[in-house]
């Protein structure tokens, strides 16, 4: 008893400036370890103590506690209050039951992981990279290379549709049966698999790969397959893998285009004279793909049961059903015009349409489920078919414009080695490199059997606007040769239908300002959806619980920001060494930083962060942009770290890092904390702006990553892999392929006539001019000659664009091989 009296006051000692130290010190590592409340406790006691603390203020922190620590006291004196308050200010969102079907339905993964402030980066850098199997790559290899060969983006454009022959061929060899199993007939393919043949279908002709997408992404088959009676599949599955069936899927309408769930279809069911159950259908959709040519409608549609015929109640909600095309007050048969984009876009209306109550999608137990159906199956489409398609013109933009930039020459020199040009150049090759290593990473995760909706979202809005961004910059650089259409012209069809790809499938305004943070708050969050839902429920147990591990989490994400914007991510650990290592520290960083102003937004608009579209977008910028570096930190991992393969991740990861430093300074610009913005606006924001997580590649680096494009060789392969290349040189992708590879060959050649040049020889012009000269001269031998006018002939090839007669531009015709008149390229070299 003395010894322990003898400590009291101990801490007097030292000088009260120490003690502030060190307890700021405790209280940040406690903070930054997630230490348990008993172990706060112990320790103030201690410091209490050795403070000399008069009785009555120990006592009274020992009642306090014992409060807080024991949770059935917790719960009657501190968290009833809380719950009542909060309840009262309508602090916490209410959610509606559509919001709650969308925020459950599916899965969490590694977005949660980003979102929890503590990022387990060994677990992220060990998710699933799968590989093609070899049946996947045989078909990769086989038939969708052969479907590529036989379809011309131009003629379908001209077409405005495939030739029969096409449509047999898909149907022949089950594109439209990709994702169906193999028990019924399908391809039973991965999502990766999936996913790579719509990367390179898309490569060849935008309009063939959304025909082939859209049956195997949202519609009947994705439904059934999850849903489905056995007598609903063993009928339509195996007629749907063949093409016997082609479906579409209404869901849009009028009134109701995002915010699907305010739609006006209805079916009444009602009892026929033959005592069976029926539905009478009443609806107008519009923007739904293949419905002019389909022969099954899946349709959703608000069910209603005004005699109880189910036995459930009256108003059912939102169900899907099955509707042959020809079914009796349905009407088909107009098309939309999606901007001149001629795939098959159409509006479906049904006048007292009936059918029989079978026909529901998983029969009528299913009546009323099908928001829940169409979230989770959206939340796995949404992350494959649209995805794909950006990452394969970003692929295309690479290799061509990595050729066309190496054979162009103005004033002299080769257009690429222009500081104009190689600045859209490395965003191309860095977008390029990164949103492949999101598509194989969101794929995988999909393979794996997670269905994880924020990040699809995430995928969909980002690798879209990438794209669009690309596609721009495609266009800038090729000037006048962009805008030109024709058979020759690369990059103007793609440019037309970027809006598409925009809209669909969840607006991209919607899904950065709503879905990714809007949802991914509630649902990524490690207790948000947990405290909305124990409050909705007036669960006080539950709602104690979460709640102080709330802020619980809040304290250590506080500590752990702090701590890693002092060290810059010092101390943070990383999974891997070599190159990758300091940007995972980093990540870590960016996450501790994101989840405390999370919470910080959480606190400050409660309810009404819904409606804060602009701060939401801005926290939604900077989860889109962490999963995107964690994916490519994955892809340089799995590939081996391949050395010449540095210069890409680099540019990746600080044009990355950059997104989120801009994202967290217009937070900090505008964040609304009650009696603290000043704080976030001043001294925050200027630390920010000091210390930044990240700033935009420098011109060094983008100048490598333009150049690397250029150049023939494994580095080129690899960042454009999976797009179809053909060999044709009157296909235009071809003619680049050939041009590049000829002006490659005549590189020696071209050194003799530079040299010759510089010595006053021949005279300063272009190359294609001096060559008899040269050969005269002895300068270059006749094989030389050869060679360098066939690299000539194909680099003026190349820059000639389309031209038609009046009648053929009036009959949207393509232009014949040559012109009359038109000299041949040999010619011009003479």
């Amino acid at each position: 008893m003395d010894a322990l009296t003898n400590t009291l006051g101990f801490l007097t000692e030292f000088p009260i400036w120490t003690i502030v130290v060190g307890f700021i010190i405790v209280a940040t590592g406690f903070a930054f370890t997630g230490a348990p409340l008993w172990l706060w406790a112990i320790t103030g006691f201690a410091t209490l103590w050795g403070l000399n603390a008069p009785i009555w203020l120990m006592a009274t922190y020992v009642v306090l506690c014992l409060i807080f620590n024991i949770k059935p006291i917790r719960r009657a004196l501190v968290t009833n209050g809380v719950m009542k308050l909060l309840d009262a200010l309508n602090f916490l969102p209410t959610i509606s039951e559509t919001e709650r079907t969308a925020i459950e339905a599916g899965t969490t993964w590694v977005d949660a992981e980003l979102f929890s402030g503590k990022p387990d980066l060994k677990r992220l850098n060990g998710e699933n990279y799968p590989e093609l199997t070899e049946k996947e790559q045989a078909f990769l290899d086989g038939p969708v290379e052969e479907l590529c060969g036989m379809v011309s983006d131009w003629d379908v454009f001209v077409r405005k549709g495939f030739t029969d022959e096409t449509w047999e061929f898909m149907r022949k060899h089950k594109f439209f049966g990709l994702i169906i199993p193999e028990k019924y007939g399908g391809l039973e393919f991965s999502a990766s698999a999936h996913s790579a043949i719509i990367t390179k279908l898309a490569s060849r002709c935008g309009p063939l790969a959304t025909t082939v997408m859209v049956p195997n992404s949202l519609g009947p088959a994705e439904l059934l397959m999850h849903y489905g009676t056995d007598e609903q599949k063993d009928h339509y599955l195996p007629r749907l893998a063949t093409g016997e069936e082609m479906p579409c899927f209404g869901l849009t309408e009028p009134t109701a285009g995002s915010d699907a769930g305010s739609m006006t279809a209805e079916g009444e069911v009602f009892k026929g004279e033959d005592g069976e159950l029926y539905i009478r259908l009443n609806f107008t959709k519009r923007y739904i793909t293949l419905a002019a040519i389909s022969t099954v409608i899946g349709l959703a549609f608000k069910l209603n049961d005004p005699d109880n015929l189910l036995g459930k109640e009256e108003h059912l909600g939102i169900t899907c059903a099955l509707i042959p095309s020809d079914t009796e007050g349905i009407k088909l048969g107009r098309r939309h015009d999606p901007l001149g984009v001629p795939f098959y876009n159409c509006p479906i209306d049904g006048k007292d349409a009936v059918i029989s109550i079978d026909q529901i999608i998983g029969g009528s137990e299913q009546a009323g489920k099908g928001w829940r159906m169409l979230m989770e199956s959206l939340g796995v489409g949404r992350g494959i078919s649209l995805p794909a398609q950006s990452v394969s013109g970003a692929k295309v933009a690479s290799r061509a414009l990595g050729a066309y930039t190496a054979i162009r020459r103005q004033f002299g020199i080769n257009i690429g080695k222009f500081e104009g040009i190689e600045e859209p150049m490395a965003r191309i090759g860095g977008f390029t490199y990164l949103m492949e290593a999101g598509r194989r990473y969101t794929c995988g995760g999909l393979d794996s059997g997670v269905k994880p909706a924020v990040v699809t979202a995430i995928a969909k809005y980002n690798f879209t606007e990438l794209g669009r961004q690309i596609i721009n910059d495609a266009m800038d650089i090729q000037g006048g040769a962009g805008i030109s259409r024709g058979p020759r012209n690369i990059f103007a069809h793609s440019y037309i239908a970027t809006p598409i790809a925009i809209t669909v499938e969840g607006a991209n305004i919607l899904t950065r300002s709503l879905m990714i943070f809007g949802q991914g708050a509630i649902r990524c969050h490690p207790y948000a959806y947990d405290e909305i839902d124990a409050l909705t429920r007036k669960d006080l147990k539950a709602f104690d619980d979460v709640f102080w591990k709330h802020i619980g989490h809040v304290g250590r994400n506080k500590a752990r920001a702090l701590l890693m914007t002092l060290t810059r991510g010092a101390i943070a650990s990383s999974p891997v060494s070599g190159p990758a290592a300091k940007y995972y520290r980093k990540l870590t960083w960016a996450s501790s930083s994101f989840a405390f102003m999370a919470d910080i937004a959480l606190g400050s608009y409660g309810g009404r962060l819904k409606i804060k579209e602009k701060i939401s977008g801005r926290f939604a910028d900077i989860l889109s942009w962490m999963y995107l570096i964690t994916a490519t930190l994955r892809r340089f991992e799995a590939e081996g770290r391949p050395k010449e393969d540095e210069v890409f991740l680099e540019w990746s990861m600080e044009y990355g890092f950059a997104k989120i430093q801009e994202a967290f300074d217009g937070i900090y610009k505008e964040i609304k904390v009650p009696g603290l913005s000043w704080l976030f606006r001043g001294p925050i924001a200027l630390w920010s702006r000091m210390n930044r997580i990240g700033s935009k590649p420098s011109d060094y680096l983008g100048h490598k990553v333009a150049q690397a494009m250029q150049e023939r060789g494994t580095v080129r392969d690899r960042l454009t892999d999976g797009i179809y290349l053909p060999e044709d040189t009157d296909e235009p992708l071809g003619r680049y392929e050939y041009a590049l590879n000829a002006l490659k060959e005549a590189e020696p050649v071209y050194k003799k006539i530079r040299v010759a040049t510089k010595k006053k020889e021949l005279p300063k012009t272009q190359p294609r001019f001096v060559i008899d000269k040269a050969l005269e001269k002895g300068i270059i031998s006749e094989e030389e000659a050869k060679i360098i006018r066939k690299a000539e002939d194909a680099r003026v090839d190349v820059v000639q664009v389309d031209e038609f007669t009046l009648e053929e531009y009036q009959n949207q015709t393509p232009a014949p091989p040559k012109m009359e008149g038109t000299p041949e390229p040999s010619e011009i070299t003479k």
